[in-house]
């Protein structure tokens, strides 16, 4: 089924190819540049396009000269009552009252489908997000950039997409041999050692008490004298499973479930980092040279030429080519990278990466790397890097202070035991990822217009107690019979909701879910301003007893309104809740 923006995009495409057989448009213009959308100002109209703007050049005219021909074919098309030129050669749209009312049924029809685009066409989209080290358990952190990529996976896979949700487990670094030699001082000290202080450079979290007391039962005391070398890899893998099964757990409370969990360790396993270098090197991509000495500086007095493998990162705009491999002949953490994106690009066409705003320097040369990897596919795998702010943790305005390296942090379960998982996760996203974002315990809970969280679900929990009022107080259930007298207040309603399907489609081109939010939020603004209207004028009350036509027509839209909320709050992980 067409929604209301598909089928107006269809009709201008409809009239310009019209224009194109009459001579007004030259054969082969593309209107991939054609916008319909809501004009700025409601008085303008319901949909604006800018055909004429862009179209003018390859028509060889002047843009209200194009408008005018456009505006004559659309004003005979079905549904548009008229099309007015403003300004430069903008056609503004106005649409038959029917049209809106037709769109209110259609929400009806579809239900919880409404909105979901086919625009995706089945594209396999890898997005990777978490990704934390497998040292300790999720903290605020990590939360932001997980929500993040959680909720732009289930916008794209609304819009169309076969999602594959991604978690790339650092677990072959010098942090997990750090991680194993922590959890056997915690295994000792389960043993009845008395271990003392943690010693620097150890991890000092309680958490990884349980980790050693389980290794003392499965153990006994095997191991407590023995020199590393004898227990140092089977203690990494024990950690290292009863991490990520913290970290499993952590995630889920958040709602939030990957397909896979791809391990670095395993990566190297397989030899793919050799295989990446082999294939970079047939195709001239690495090359062994030696690094420049650092810039801007005299070089350290240790420091001397190297020959190393490089990465020719610089044919990809990098400022300077990149080591794959150490001096010592261990991969490089951007050599095991590229080989991990190599990896994920043979069973995806587009690769999304969820990253911390501190790897903002490794954007440009691991995307080099995707371009290069590309190459043999005959043309590159789309890929593309979101950046994620952290978040400063607040309480009543006070910044609450936390340290990993002492343990002492608040951790997502901490977070969502105070304020649930939908306070969470909605929070997340009331903000662009790359913009700084402070999250005060106190206010994501304030029953206030200032609280976006709040004043959504606070806007579809409204409209189900109206439902049940309706019902209780004087029978009425919402019915489309007597919807022809819906007036210009509750039109405005239908043309706020009837925008979602567009916003879903451009907040996935875009690859961002936050819009969705944002919408949301308008969404209830709109619904809130019409309840307030009661206030004043008892006749513009969702229920006005002994008129029950009028009263069932609101309660349908009513309806239709929560039903798009349910729809959005879908979208992005969170529960449209019916009491408050």
């Amino acid at each position: 089924m067409q929604t209301l923006y598909t089928a107006f995009g269809g009709t201008i495409e409809t009239a310009l190819n019209a224009m194109v057989i009459d001579g007004a448009l030259p054969e082969g213009t593309s209107f991939k540049n054609v916008t319909l959308e809501p004009p700025r100002d409601p008085s303008h109209g319901d949909l604006a396009t800018n055909a004429a703007m862009v179209l003018a050049k390859p028509a060889k005219t002047n843009p209200r000269a194009l408008a005018e021909i456009l505006a004559s074919k659309l004003e005979a098309a079905p549904g548009i009552a008229s099309a007015e030129i403003a300004g430069p050669g903008f056609i503004n749209l106005r649409l038959d009252p029917q049209v809106w009312l037709d769109e209110l049924q259609a929400i009806a029809t579809l239900g919880r489908e409404y909105g979901r685009s086919k625009m995706g066409a089945g594209t396999r989209v890898n997005v990777e997000y978490v990704s934390a080290n497998p040292t300790g358990p999720m903290h605020m952190g990590h939360c932001r950039g997980a929500v993040v990529g959680d909720a732009l996976s289930s916008l794209l896979e609304f819009a169309g997409h076969d999602v594959t949700r991604e978690y790339y487990i650092n677990d072959a670094g010098g942090q997990v041999d750090t991680l194993a030699r922590s959890a056997h001082l915690r295994y000792r000290e389960a043993l009845g050692e008395d271990i003392g202080e943690i010693p620097e450079g150890y991890y000092p979290g309680e958490y990884l008490k349980p980790i050693g007391e389980y290794l003392a039962q499965e153990l006994g005391d095997k191991y407590k004298d023995a020199p590393e070398e004898e227990w140092l890899a089977y203690f990494r893998a024990e950690a290292v499973e009863k991490m990520m099964d913290l970290i499993k757990g952590d995630l889920a409370l958040l709602g939030i479930h990957h397909d896979v969990f791809a391990s670095e360790a395993a990566l190297h396993a397989a030899g793919k980092p050799d295989a990446a270098e082999a294939w970079l090197r047939e195709h001239d991509l690495v090359y062994d040279g030696v690094l420049e000495a650092p810039k801007g500086k005299a070089p350290p007095e240790d420091w001397e030429p190297v020959e190393l493998p490089l990465f020719r990162s610089t044919k990809f705009g990098d400022d300077q080519d990149r080591p794959i491999k150490k001096s010592d002949g261990k991969w490089t953490y951007f050599g095991a990278d590229l080989a991990y994106h190599m990896q994920k690009a043979e069973e995806a066409d587009e690769l999304i990466d969820i990253w911390g705003a501190d790897h903002a320097g490794t954007v440009k040369r691991i995307k080099a790397a995707v371009a290069a990897l590309s190459e043999g596919k005959g043309e590159p795998t789309p890929f593309d890097v979101k950046l994620v702010q952290m978040v400063q943790l607040m309480r009543g305005g006070e910044p609450v202070k936390m340290s990993k390296r002492s343990g002492n942090f608040i951790t997502i379960a901490d977070m969502i035991e105070e304020v649930g998982r939908d306070v969470v996760r909605f929070t997340m996203l009331t903000r662009k990822p790359e913009a700084q974002m402070e999250f005060d315990f106190a206010k994501v809970v304030e029953a206030s217009k200032d609280n976006p969280v709040w004043y959504v679900q606070y806007a579809h929990a409204r409209i189900q107690s109206t439902l049940r009022k309706a019902l209780e107080d004087e029978g009425f259930t919402p019915s489309a019979d007597a919807i022809a007298e819906l007036g210009k207040e509750e039109r405005a309603l239908i043309k706020r909701a009837a925008q979602f399907p567009r916003e879903v489609e451009a907040a996935a081109k875009a690859r961002e879910a936050h819009r969705i939010a944002f919408y949301l939020y308008d969404l209830a603004t709109d619904l809130n301003a019409f309840y307030s209207l009661g206030n004043t004028d008892t006749q513009k009350r969702f229920i006005v007893k002994q008129a029950r036509g009028i009263s069932q027509a609101r309660l349908f839209l009513g309806e239709a309104i929560g039903q798009v909320i349910r729809n959005g709050l879908g979208v992005l992980g969170v529960e449209a809740v019916d009491r408050m």
